[in-house]
């Protein structure tokens, strides 16, 4: 965060994190102190500050970061105002200074611009929702205090280098600062294209650069190529160290020659540290996340990440065994089943105390058995055999019955069904072949299985393509028909071949759909087709007199006899 008014003090930005494990990080913290558990992070370095225990305070804030997954520098606890670069480094104001807005000095309000736009693409992300001018001045700040660590500039503010290594520790400084450590020159390139030592893409006149003199006069970046070779970040105010013709930031160079502890973020000047977990330790800072003391030569566990002494690690997260009650150690077996854990010697049957290790088990009421103890008290029968399921042994289940694997087969093919579908029967099983063979509806013509779309005709199914007329073969479904000698007929063929004809006009009556006719003697006539031969008058329901072939009104009678 940038400095604030309330910084004058020596200190800022020392707020908690809301989502920060702070509680269990205070509880393993060596004070007697009664308000530690409500302190802040501030109020706990004032304390620790009056009180000479800094020590513990990184120790707080190491575990807080790890345990939060937070950056460390989240969690900053700055000494003083973090200033200028030049200031940090301690170097002379030759070149002017970084602006307010970051701007490197030297530069004319259209280079300025130029050299902005340059960085469009390496804009840092939003800080609690700051942007433009405000997003880079939080970067800075936490810039800063990633790329030139003080503990890396002055021996004032390291405090795990003892008076051996002290000397070391200035003549390694004094090196970087006369050859290596420098602030990039910001200028307008002027003259044919070059190459950038960044990208080695081409420079061409009137770009802005940065120039690298530790390099070399020749060495010109493009300013967003102006990175850490090993973080890849920007480098602040344009600070830099070369090495082998790279650029790195004072961190990453400290780090190409020297191992850094991943505690204290000291770098390492004694022959002796200790490497673990991928990192460099002093070798009093590699301790047990629980209770701090040195695992350094010391046997460790990691768990989610964090080394634990042997003892701690039982304590905390070592499981109890269920026989014999005792912890179960690092260095012994831990057989589990469900939520239970026992010793690899414990792993015994309730019953006859054999070992049940690498055999097949039971288990009952909490308690695990063999096979053969199993068997003797609570195995389950099989339905199809009716010998008992073995402990271990799989079974097949269906509502309130079980089977064997191999027992559960079609009561007709005596196929095993496994996992293929079945279909049960009146308590028997079958497989869906031998189920539609026996069970299927089947077509009275062809004898095949309907599937769907069936007709039922005198209580027998059909298929719709086999429900045709006796004598055409066209398709009945869905038509109408009518049945002579219990065979299906289209109407059309039905009164063609059975039904009687009409005297009058000779077509047949079929009857179908509730159709009225006349007979008298042996001859029939449509409802319509009964009329009297001379007038037309229909004599449906009147009497009549019948002339040769002719049936006549009495009334025509009549005038034909005068």
């Amino acid at each position: 965060m940038p400095p604030t008014e309330s910084a004058r003090d020596g200190m800022l930005c020392l707020s908690r994190h809301d989502n920060c494990p702070w509680d269990e990080a205070l509880k393993s913290a060596d004070l007697t102190w009664t308000g530690l558990q409500y302190t802040c992070l501030k109020i706990l370095h004032l304390y620790c500050k009056v009180f000479e225990r800094e020590d513990v305070l990184e120790m707080v804030i190491r575990k807080t970061c790890k345990s939060c997954g937070c950056d460390r520098l989240q969690h900053s606890v700055y000494h003083e105002e973090l200033g200028s670069v030049r200031d940090r480094l301690g170097l002379r104001e030759s070149r002017g200074h970084i602006s307010y807005d970051n701007s490197p000095p030297g530069l004319t309000a259209k280079q300025t611009e130029l050299y902005w736009t340059a960085l469009a693409e390496r804009t840092p992300n939003a800080v609690g929702g700051a942007t433009g001018p405000a997003a880079w001045r939080a970067w800075r700040t936490k810039a800063l205090a990633t790329q030139l660590p003080k503990q890396d500039l002055s021996l004032a503010h390291c405090r795990h280098i003892d008076d051996t290594h002290r000397k070391q520790f200035e003549d390694f400084v004094a090196a970087r600062n006369e050859i290596a450590l420098d602030i990039g020159l910001a200028c307008q390139h002027h003259g044919p294209s070059v190459e950038c030592m960044g990208c080695t893409k081409t420079i061409r006149n009137g770009n802005v650069v940065i120039q690298a003199p530790r390099i070399s006069e020749e060495a010109l970046f493009h300013p967003a190529c102006f990175t850490c070779s090993e973080c890849d970040e920007l480098l602040v105010e344009l600070a830099y160290c070369a090495l082998d013709g790279r650029l790195y930031c004072v961190r990453h160079y400290g780090e190409r020659l020297k191992p850094r502890c991943h505690a204290c973020d000291e770098l390492i000047f004694s022959g002796e540290y200790t490497k673990a977990m991928n990192k460099d330790w002093h070798s009093g800072h590699f301790c047990c996340w629980q209770c701090d003391e040195s695992l350094t030569g010391q046997r460790y566990v990691l768990r989610d990440e964090h080394p634990y002494c042997i003892k701690c690690y039982e304590s905390v997260f070592a499981n109890g065994c269920e026989e014999c009650n005792k912890i179960i150690g690092i260095d012994s077996k831990d057989l589990s089943y469900k939520d239970k854990h026992w010793h690899e010697a414990c792993f015994l049957c309730a019953k006859c105390r054999v070992s049940l290790v690498d055999k097949q088990f039971g288990s009952k009421l909490d308690k695990i058995y063999c096979g053969n103890c199993y068997d003797a008290q609570f195995a389950s029968r099989c339905d199809g055999c009716g010998e008992v399921f073995r402990a271990g042994t799989k079974k097949m289940e269906y509502k309130t019955k079980q089977w064997h694997e191999k027992c559960f087969c079609c009561v007709v093919c005596k196929n095993p069904i496994g996992t293929k579908s079945f279909i049960p029967r009146e308590q028997e099983i079958y497989c869906a072949g031998c189920y539609e063979d026996k069970f299927a509806t089947r077509c009275v013509k062809c004898n095949k299985i309907i599937t769907q779309g069936g007709v039922t005709y005198k209580h027998e199914p059909w298929h719709r393509e086999c429900f045709t007329c006796t004598n055409c073969n066209t398709s009945l479904a869905g038509e109408r028909f009518t049945s002579r000698d219990e065979k299906p007929y289209c109407a059309e063929c039905f009164g063609e071949l059975f039904a009687r004809r009409c005297t009058s006009c000779t077509k047949p009556i079929t009857g179908i759909g509730g159709t009225r006719f006349i007979s008298f003697e042996d001859r029939h006539w449509h409802n319509g087709c009964f009329i009297c031969a001379q007038c037309k008058t229909t004599l449906v329901g009147k009497g009549f007199i019948v002339d040769g072939q002719d049936i006549i009104c009495p009334e025509c009678a009549k005038q034909k006899l005068m």
